[in-house]
């Protein structure tokens, strides 16, 4: 089997939707939401900004809307952002409280050592772990969740880590178009209850859960993405310390001395992010129980799974598909609608998934490893 997997993320529903495509009730926002650095109200959304005119594509890019309607209340006061350009009609966009840059991104991240982030990662806490270039670099979401955005390079590469809390999805991209180099920071504003970033170049707005341009300059362009992978920490002590890793992995060594095949020490995103949060504290504490997604408006889920039903996303060149963990847990492996010849298709392999990662306690947490995505 040739492995053609692009991505794979543990999401709700709910984000699969906003990768792709339903109405369901508001759930109640939860109780302890992040503070935000700056003192300014949030919007409510009943305000809008005035029409946008036809957004003729000069770049060549596809699929804009000729009139997306009213401008999200506020966003003209606190972007520069072109929304005459936009790929998205403008009234699914919801405030999600927070102004802009009120969740604060990590723009220097600094790093620390396996052996020093065992004293205060849970053996089932979640973290992101990716692989890129030979270095192994791993990112708690016990800090993530506070932040939603790490503004990261590797070997002179902009490389972005982001996470959605709301949806549970843990992307990470490439932070270059033609060239340039980005960073982003939060809007402020939910689309189908997935966080809406921005980059600080040109202030367009992307989608977290896909990587596609909104709104603004690049409107209609797609980040590229990197593969990453949300694990239980103790599967990361167990992959890099020497214990069942072979040689992809390349591991080697006891607690405190862990490599990659490169010979790359694997560094852990350290707590000094020069914002003072309460790490280790979960303000979404018993969200993902919700029977509906915060501030979600959008297409239907489909009548057999629930908004709030964790699924295991995948994409595949020009392909999408996500299969959620129940089905996995009794099917162990679902083949896909899809064109790839012989046979076609998606695979998901499930090898007894569980509940996959979640907020649990006071961090967040993993039952089981998840499974495998691939191209046939």
């Amino acid at each position: 089997m040739r492995i053609l997997m692009v991505s794979l993320t543990i999401l709700l529903m709910s984000a699969a939707l906003a990768c792709g495509t339903g109405t369901t009730e508001k759930a109640e926002q939860p109780a302890d939401r992040p503070d935000v650095e700056s003192a300014t109200g949030s919007e409510t959304g009943s305000e809008a900004g005035p029409d946008v005119g036809s957004g003729r594509d000069s770049h060549g890019q596809s699929g804009l809307i000729e009139n997306p309607g009213p401008i999200p209340s506020g966003a003209l006061g606190e972007f520069s952002t072109d929304f005459t350009r936009s790929a998205i009609t403008f009234e699914t966009i919801l405030s999600g409280g927070p102004p802009k840059d009120g969740i604060p991104s990590i723009d220097s991240p600094a790093f620390i050592s396996i052996e020093a982030a065992d004293r205060w990662i849970g053996p089932q806490e979640a973290v992101l772990v990716l692989r890129y270039k030979g270095r192994v670099r791993v990112y708690p979401l016990q800090i993530l969740m506070w932040h939603e955005i790490v503004n990261d390079e590797i070997d002179g590469t902009s490389v972005i880590v982001t996470y959605c809390p709301l949806c549970n999805t843990g992307v990470a991209f490439k932070g270059e178009i033609d060239g340039q180099s980005m960073n982003f920071g939060t809007t402020g504003r939910l689309r189908y209850s997935n966080l809406i970033m921005y980059d600080r170049q040109s202030e367009t707005w992307w989608q977290q859960a896909s990587g596609r341009g909104l709104i603004g300059k690049y409107a209609g362009r797609s980040l590229p993405m990197l593969p990453i992978s949300i694990l239980p920490w103790n599967e990361v002590l167990r992959i890099y310390g020497g214990t069942e890793s072979g040689p992809e992995d390349g591991a080697s060594g006891d607690l405190g001395t862990f490599y990659t095949s490169e010979n790359s020490p694997v560094e852990v995103l350290s707590k000094e992010t020069g914002h003072s949060r309460p790490y280790g504290n979960n303000p979404y504490q018993g969200y993902d129980t919700n029977s509906s997604a915060f501030l979600y408006a959008g297409p239907e889920t489909p009548m057999s799974t629930e908004t709030m039903e964790r699924v295991l996303a995948v994409q595949v060149e020009d392909e999408e598909r996500a299969f959620p963990f129940e089905q996995l847990k009794s099917e162990k492996v679902i083949r896909g609608p899809g064109r790839r010849p012989p046979g076609g298709g998606v695979l998901a392999a499930g090898n007894g998934l569980g509940a996959g990662c979640r907020t649990a306690g006071r961090g967040t947490g993993c039952r089981q490893r998840p499974g495998v995505l691939s191209g046939s």
